[in-house]
Order: structure tokens, then C-alpha cells, then sequence
């Protein structure tokens, strides 16, 4: 299946965003992702990166996937430093499934920062 044909397929409100069905605050987009503010920021900067392809979780990535994730990956420091949180630093969070939090059954990950943030236990 092609992007075209899997994001017109996606029946999550991501899916929704990348059809423009749902209008979204565009930090940063490419061929691969798609980066944009969070309606209900957690901290003082929450953006939220995705990869244009469906994918639930990173439980259901195969090695197929790695060009993506690697792209993704490189590219959340891109999107950090863009708004100016390489300097103080900046957390990332990818929800892997329920019992983790995950809202959405489309893997994204949350860049958050621009204030202290508490540790995490552990």
C-alpha cells in the first residue's frame, strides 16, 4: 500500500490531521512525518511528531519500518532545536499500547519542554 492510499485509510484522528480533515498547528512536515502542536500541551512546548504511515505502536513495527524511525528520530532533535529546546533540553515520550497511556493507535511521540520538568521515578 502506498502513503497516499495508507493515510486515506487511517481512521484515527492522526489520519484525520494528515487528510486535513482536522486542522493542526504545523511545526514541521516532510515526506516520511509530520510534527505539530499538542491541543492539550502537558508542558510549556508539546509537539507531537508522526510518521505519515500508519503505524499502532511500536509493538507493530517490522524492520521495513526502520528507515522511518530513524528519520523520525532524527528528526524530533531537528524539531527541538527549531523551538529552541536544544539548550535546556527536552523529553520524549513514545506510548507503547494501553496500559501505557497510549490514546491514539498511531505511534507518535511527544516532545515536550521550554521548563523544568519533574524526573521521572525510577
Amino acid at each position: 500500500m502506498d502513503l497516499t492510499e495508507n493515510i486515506k485509510n487511517n481512521p484515527t484522528i492522526f489520519g484525520k490531521i494528515l487528510r486535513g480533515e482536522i486542522p493542526a498547528e504545523t511545526v514541521y512536515e516532510d515526506d516520511m512525518i509530520y510534527a505539530f502542536h499538542d491541543i492539550e500541551p502537558r508542558a510549556k512546548v508539546h509537539i507531537l511528531v508522526i510518521p505519515k504511515k500508519h503505524i499502532v505502536c511500536l509493538r507493530s513495527t517490522s524492520p521495513e519500518d526502520a528507515e522511518i524511525l530513524g528519520h523520525l528520530l532524527v528528526k524530533v532533535r531537528d524539531i527541538a532545536e527549531s523551538v529552541g529546546l536544544n539548550e535546556t533540553g527536552f523529553r520524549i515520550i513514545a506510548n507503547n499500547g494501553g496500559d501505557s497511556g497510549q490514546e491514539v493507535p498511531h505511534l507518535h511521540f511527544h516532545i515536550l519542554g521550554g521548563e523544568k520538568l519533574a524526573p521521572l521515578n525510577g
